[in-house]
């Protein structure tokens, strides 16, 4: 098998153990990979090699791989927690009634000639 190739079958999107894999930044990828096991990253290597084939990524993956064969372990982490990177989602409506917003207002007459703080033409 050539260097840096890891195997020749891709998982499909479906069946990777980070769901949200695509849409992570580079940032958040380098700490959700921590809490893959060998094989799990071997797996997401694949699919990006198969797909994207981003350098900054295959780095991290690559590097990831390297520390798990010197014999670092995965961390107690989730793959599937909370992404920061992501806003939560938002409430079923808005919470502004009659009693809850602000006095009205009156439009600013800009140009109007009832208006006599606004200067008129004298010629």
């Amino acid at each position: 098998m050539p260097e840096g190739k890891t195997q020749t079958h891709a998982p499909e999107h479906d069946a990777l153990p980070l769901p949200d894999y695509d849409h992570l930044p580079l940032g958040s990828l380098q700490h959700r990979v921590r809490t893959l096991d060998e094989a799990g990253l071997r797996d997401v290597l694949a699919y990006e090699e198969a797909h994207g084939h981003r350098l900054p990524v295959l780095q991290v993956l690559r590097g990831r791989l390297q520390e798990l064969s010197e014999g670092a372990e995965p961390s107690g982490g989730s793959p599937l927690a909370p992404a920061p990177e992501h806003a939560p989602p938002a409430d079923a409506g808005s919470q502004v009634s009659p009693d809850t917003s602000g006095p009205a207002m009156n439009p600013p007459s800009h140009g109007t000639p009832e208006n006599p703080a606004q200067p008129r033409p004298t010629g």
